[in-house]
């Protein structure tokens, strides 16, 4: 995981949308069936916006999904800890399209991580993906 500033952002995510980011996965793949699979490019991006607001990006390939699309959603848990000791975890899910014959996407999804609205720095210790679903997108295929 890596804490990055708001103005490497662009620059990775543009990096990972055209492919020329990270390529090793992160470990978490899944698929509906032996030709509908999907993955993380690398770990997910954890971007600071202040003392408790978080951005976290998942690069997304689905290559085995073109050329109809796909989407899906990502079920995962963040654990954080605030300056005067206080840790907590929370689990989230975002969503994800992945569009006909691009075969990559970004998922971003906002986080407030406190229990006292902004009144401690928080930190993220990790980001955990625990399930990645994928379907094929009916819209796509005309159905």
């Amino acid at each position: 995981m890596k804490m990055i500033s708001m103005l490497m952002c662009g620059a990775i995510l543009a990096g990972v949308a055209a492919g020329t980011g990270p390529s090793t996965a992160a470990g978490a793949t899944v698929g509906t069936s032996a030709k509908r699979t999907v993955s993380l490019v690398g770990p997910p991006l954890v971007m600071r916006l202040n003392s408790d607001e978080f951005r976290i990006a998942f690069g997304i390939d689905g290559k085995q999904c073109m050329p109809g699309g796909c989407s899906g959603s990502i079920l995962y848990r963040v654990q954080w800890k605030t300056a005067d000791g206080t840790a907590g975890s929370d689990s989230r899910r975002v969503n994800y399209k992945i569009s006909p014959h691009s075969g990559r996407t970004i998922a971003v999804d906002r986080q407030y991580l406190d229990t006292a609205e902004g009144a401690h720095t928080t930190r993220v210790v990790n980001v955990n993906v625990d399930k990645i679903t994928c379907q094929e997108d009916a819209l796509t295929n005309g159905t």
